[in-house]
């Protein structure tokens, strides 16, 4: 269906946008994010904390270009609707992961067992085009972010309040950058999964 979409919206692309994704470049393009949260993962001990900021900066630049084609199958009107429930969402979850006396680290393992699943899940939906498995990706994918976004908000305090008192502030400023880099995916996530349930399609 997504694909179909992209077809019938060529004739609206600039030569830019359809270089982008109309293209073989749509899947450079569709890749980079990974690839960068791949390589920022592996490399962040050998950068400075400022440096670091900067490749953040350029995976966010690049995960908006990423996720930009959804304004050729979503209204915007339905894209901020559903960036406005996200966004309250989010804030729930991650102020009661943030206060909560309960300790959820025992939810990783499963959270992470989770997503490894949506990926082969949304491998196989690639191929099968299944609306079904479509809507069971996009409903388990609300409920793990979801998930994840408490857990790694008691995660990154945890870690600051161990690890403030005997670490320097380069440790400490890398360490809030993948922070941020944990709950920005949370978002953007757990934001695509319920655009697919909720987004008025065009």
């Amino acid at each position: 269906m997504f694909r179909q979409r992209i077809r019938l919206a060529r004739t609206y692309l600039t030569s830019f946008g359809a270089a982008i994704y109309a293209s073989p470049l749509k899947w450079v393009v569709i890749l980079a994010p990974l690839a960068f949260v791949f390589g920022f993962s592996a490399g962040i001990n050998r950068m400075s904390a400022a440096t670091a900021q900067i490749v953040f900066y350029a995976f966010a630049a690049v995960m908006g270009v990423s996720i930009s084609s959804i304004f050729l199958v979503f209204t915007v009107a339905s894209i901020a609707q559903v960036f406005l429930i996200t966004a309250i969402a989010f804030a729930g979850l991650s102020l009661w992961g943030y206060t909560t006396k309960r300790d959820i680290s025992a939810w990783g393992s499963f959270l992470i067992m989770g997503v490894i699943g949506l990926v082969i899940a949304s491998l196989v939906d690639i191929f099968l085009q299944s609306s079904a498995l479509t809507f069971a990706v996009s409903v388990l994918g609300v409920l793990i972010f979801a998930g994840l976004t408490a857990f790694d908000t008691q995660n990154i305090k945890n870690t600051y309040l161990q690890m403030q008192a005997t670490e320097g502030p380069e440790f400490m400023g890398k360490a809030a950058i993948m922070g941020a880099l944990r709950l920005y995916l949370d978002f953007i996530n757990m934001f695509m999964m319920l655009l697919q349930l909720f987004g008025q399609r065009n």
